[in-house]
């Protein structure tokens, strides 16, 4: 399945059904007077995030989306029915924008939270509703009321508890396959991953879900590589594990690099917890390693960990890290939602 994270798309609610005129006209019955019904009421639009749901490909091919309208209303004061309303089903962690792009309508964090974006029209009332004392027989109806419409956009970012972050080829693909059952593209060339990826890591009796993105490069939040618009997915993670490559020219300057981006893009992904690891330290000698170690120890100012997912060491010391720190803001989260206890005092 193709992974799409962002679709623009057309919503219309219902329009009202309009009021009927009408007069009973039954034999015996001397006096009659009007019966028309009220029309139905439009159906709304609505976004619903549902399970089972992870890429916005159901919206790429069809863009358009309508609620039914409402039913006439008919004699013998029958109401018209109403219209049914219209779901977009999304994955969970969708934002919907209004056409803008700016203004946000709906965050779906939660499964099956829903949100009404289009409300429909009302029905119309018939005229047994403008029969007053002096005018019996009224001879108008009200229509329907229009529905509304808009162009809204809906943008994805992926729910993990962590995610991966470093420069293409620094073996973010081949840490989330070798820690999860993710089967993520991997080759020996950069710009493997085209396409943000989710896994669920598994680590002493416990779980949590690890994103991974295209990697970033110099001059991404300006556009430069796939640019810096699959960091969205990463907003909403707890920690980031920045991997930075050990065969690289300078572990120092590379790690540099990525924190500049992140700075740039901003909305707080600079200031999120950071697990800081070198990776493919199998490809490397002890000099090396040595050498690489001290230089992203003075740019990162801590000491990092030092990976290799091809052979497995420091994989579950970076995965208890990740936990932990995961665990403390989950606790932090709960201590701000608990209600607070007032002090007795005698």
């Amino acid at each position: 399945m193709k992974f799409l994270d962002q679709a623009k798309v057309y919503i219309r609610s219902g329009d009202g059904g309009g009021g009927a005129v009408s007069f009973r006209r039954e034999k015996f019955i001397e006096f009659g007077g009007p019966d028309g019904g009220d029309g139905g009421r439009g159906g709304d639009v609505f976004v619903e995030a549902v399970q089972g749901l992870n890429t916005l490909i159901d919206y790429r091919y069809q863009q358009h989306f309508k609620a039914q309208k409402g039913t006439h209303g008919m004699g013998r004061n029958r109401t018209g029915a109403g219209g049914e309303d219209m779901v977009l089903r999304v994955p969970v962690g969708t934002q919907v924008f209004d056409e803008d792009g700016e203004t946000l309508l709906a965050d779906l964090t939660e499964i099956g939270q829903r949100v009404r974006l289009a409300k429909g029209g009302n029905g119309g009332f018939g005229n047994l509703h403008f029969t007053t004392s002096t005018n019996r027989a009224p001879r108008h109806a009200n229509p329907g009321q229009d529905g509304e419409e808009r162009w809204i956009w809906l943008r994805l970012k992926l729910i993990a508890d962590g995610g991966l972050v470093g420069l293409p080829n620094a073996g973010k693909s081949t840490f989330l396959a070798a820690t999860t059952a993710a089967k993520p593209k991997i080759a020996d060339y950069p710009f493997t991953t085209l396409h943000p990826g989710l896994g669920v890591v598994r680590i002493d009796a416990r779980e949590f879900v690890l994103a991974d993105i295209p990697g970033l490069i110099e001059g991404a939040h300006e556009g430069a590589g796939l640019g810096d618009r699959f960091l969205g997915h990463v907003e909403r993670c707890r920690v980031l594990l920045h991997l930075v490559e050990g065969t690289s020219e300078h572990a120092g300057k590379a790690y540099k690099t990525v924190r500049k981006e992140l700075e740039a893009y901003g909305h707080g992904l600079a200031d999120k917890p950071e697990i800081v690891a070198l990776s493919k330290a199998d490809a490397l000698d002890p000099e090396t390693l040595k050498e690489q170690l001290a230089r992203l120890k003075r740019a990162a100012k801590r000491t990092p960990l030092v990976l290799s997912s091809a052979t497995g060491r420091g994989v579950p010391e970076a995965l208890r890290a990740i936990l932990a720190v995961v665990d403390e803001a989950k606790g932090a989260e709960r201590e701000a939602q608990a209600p607070a206890v007032a002090e007795w005092r005698p």
